[in-house]
């Protein structure tokens, strides 16, 4: 496993390499869970259940693993507070994020940038060019987030969300950048 130590104002945080499997992974992913159904739970493909599917079921664990993915956590004083990880996607040279997550009372410290940058640095290293990703249509927060980091949205902003329901967004990384600025 490695460390690689970071630090906040207030607090010493380190940004460890993991697994969905982990088992300090397992509350932020339950809470994703809880998330999930609160905010799609009225409709009717996305229960609980559905969102369980979704957060363990739907790719296998090890889809997150190096060398072709990756999985990281943001962890202060013994327990993860953040996290995230990305997987190969249908393109060679893309990785597509998933289940990028912050503790509900910890939200508006930048950690969530934090994880989306440090799996792009991940994602850089292990040779992808390009980062793929979806967040759904009542999720305005990431998608506010995503647009702030650089992400082009792949879908028309003027559209209805909810109309669309799945928002995809993309952004060259590494050298792959450099040549598209």
């Amino acid at each position: 496993m490695t460390i690689i130590p970071t630090t906040t104002q207030l607090h010493d945080d380190w940004i460890v390499t993991s697994s969905p499997m982990d088992p300090r992974a397992r509350p932020l992913l339950e809470a994703l869970i809880g998330e999930y159904s609160a905010r799609y739970g009225d409709l009717a493909e996305f229960g609980q259940d559905a969102a369980r599917e979704e957060v363990y079921g739907r790719y296998a664990s090890d889809r997150f693993l190096p060398p072709h993915g990756n999985f990281l956590l943001i962890v202060r004083n013994g327990e993860a507070i953040a996290g995230g990880g990305f997987m190969p996607h249908e393109e060679t040279d893309t990785a597509e994020l998933k289940r990028i997550w912050t503790a509900a009372h910890l939200r508006r410290q930048g950690l969530a940038r934090r994880i989306v940058f440090a799996l792009e640095d991940a994602a850089i290293r292990q040779g992808y060019r390009r980062i793929f990703l979806t967040t759904g249509f009542r999720q305005p927060e990431a998608s506010a987030l995503y647009k702030r980091l650089g992400y082009t949205p792949l879908y028309d902003p003027k559209a209805d969300p909810a109309v669309l329901m799945t928002l995809p967004f993309a952004k060259a990384i590494g050298d792959n950048a450099a040549v598209l600025a």
